[in-house]
């Protein structure tokens, strides 16, 4: 699996756990619907680091608790 499929599905995995939707979480974390839908659905594949950041602090994790799974820890390498 690539990184962005890893933050893909992160990012739903976490909505999913906490009984989220994408308004809620844009409403929590300040970052626009269509931008997380972006994310979600392949317009936005490179989401910047502050955006992640954001719908961290929307999920109520840490940037740390984001990354902490398997998948990426388990990543292939990006440059072949």
């Amino acid at each position: 699996m690539n990184t962005y499929g890893a933050v893909k599905n992160r990012i739903l995995q976490l909505l999913e756990q906490k009984n989220m939707s994408i308004y809620k979480l844009a409403i929590e974390s300040a970052v626009s619907p269509s931008s997380i839908k972006n994310i979600l659905y392949g317009k936005s594949i490179n989401p910047g680091i502050v955006t992640l950041k954001m719908l961290c602090d929307g999920f109520g994790i840490t940037i740390v608790e984001f990354f902490d799974t398997d998948e990426f820890r388990n990543l292939e390498q990006e440059i072949k």
